[in-house]
């Protein structure tokens, strides 16, 4: 075989591999500033907690009648598929958008309400101003919180968002509709194994 040919071959060869690698591929890298929030169990929990491992993001309060309950059940979902892959290197985080409410209490009381499978890998964050959940929320994840005066409740975002092990932001995903579990755990697993 000519060496022009071969070498060829050899290049369409590599191609071909490095395509069904399946490697996990960022969509952006938002840095996670450094916090310290009180969980559900009354424990501080930092992002240096967090360092290390792959964690899904979302904001909801207990209060919330509207996108939070779908919100919840759609993460209950995902994490009974992630249980069904043998996915267990990973956190789901909740912060609070309702720091005021949502003491360490009610935020169990309202993990309770849900058939979550195990509850160890759940963070329920609060113990912040309301002040400090606007800003992190929009300086480290790049989604809005804001207070709505014309009816007294709280404009949220509505994603689940994957952190990598260093602590920066790599992929937003709906959370209220049209999830794409698949798709999530698929990431999860790609960058579980890269960071192994």
């Amino acid at each position: 075989m000519p060496k022009k040919l071969l070498l060829s071959c050899v290049l369409l060869a590599m191609l071909v591999l490095s395509a069904c690698s399946g490697g996990f591929k960022a969509d952006h890298e938002y840095e996670v500033e450094p916090f310290e929030f009180t969980n559900q169990h009354n424990e501080q929990v930092s992002l240096e907690d967090l360092k290390g491992q792959v964690w899904l993001a979302q904001f909801v309060f207990t209060e919330c009648t509207a996108a939070c309950p779908p919100m919840m059940m759609n993460m209950v979902e995902l994490e009974k598929q992630l249980g069904a892959e043998d996915v267990e290197d990973y956190k789901i985080v909740s912060f609070s958008i309702d720091p005021e409410v949502d003491t360490p209490e009610a935020f169990q009381e309202y993990l309770d309400m849900y058939d979550v499978q195990d509850q160890s890998k759940w963070e329920m964050l609060t113990g912040f101003t309301q002040e400090k959940i606007i800003k992190f929320a929009m300086d480290s994840f790049k989604v809005i919180v804001a207070d709505d005066p014309a009816n007294d409740t709280v404009i949220h975002a509505t994603y689940f968002q994957l952190v990598n092990q260093d602590g920066k932001v790599v992929k937003t995903y709906n959370g209220y509709a049209e999830v794409p579990y698949e798709q999530i755990v698929k990431d999860m697993k790609a960058l579980i194994k890269e960071g192994a």
